[in-house]
């Protein structure tokens, strides 16, 4: 990639995506769009499979430097689950939203704590609620709810027990 700051100041999120199919082929993004040019941001979807190569390119090429993981959450879909991150390149002032989504069956996806340390707290929260695996995380394990808890609360499937109240 050529870096042409001329070019990429308002289109940037078009360029970005051009970039990750050029290197990572076509199927590497199931979708690719600018979703506010008031904040300079862009949304990505990108296959579980492509995910770890593509978030180091975004930290690690020069020309999009996304050096900050902002967030990550998750989200229950029913059938599959959205795992959500929220990157921002301080050096271009640019924020990227990028989306993996895994099915319901098999839900792992890549860790990127590598990457961004900061998804250590983030990735072991989405595993405790939501049964996520994160492949590779150094230390994958309940957060939030005791050890011995059974299931994962947020996901559509948990079942709730009611507690009798006494009087």
């Amino acid at each position: 990639m050529v870096y042409d700051p001329q070019a990429l100041q308002d289109h940037w999120g078009e360029a970005l995506a051009r970039d990750l199919e050029t290197v990572f082929g076509p199927h590497a993004l199931e979708d690719a769009r600018v979703a506010d040019h008031m904040y300079r941001a862009a949304k990505l979807d990108v296959v579980p499979e492509r995910w770890l190569q593509v978030a180091q390119y975004l930290r690690n090429t020069p020309a999009w430097s996304f050096d900050y993981l902002n967030d990550l959450h998750a989200v229950d879909l029913g059938e599959e689950f959205r795992v959500n991150y929220f990157l921002e390149s301080f050096t271009h002032g640019h924020m990227l939203a990028v989306s993996v989504t895994v099915p319901r069956d098999n839900p792992r996806v890549p860790s990127v704590t590598e990457i961004w340390p900061a998804a250590d707290w983030h990735e072991r929260e989405a595993y405790d609620l939501f049964g996520i695996l994160f492949v590779g995380h150094p230390n994958l394990k309940r957060i939030l709810l005791p050890e011995d808890w059974v299931g994962h609360p947020l996901r559509k499937d948990y079942a709730l027990k009611d507690k009798e109240v006494k009087q």
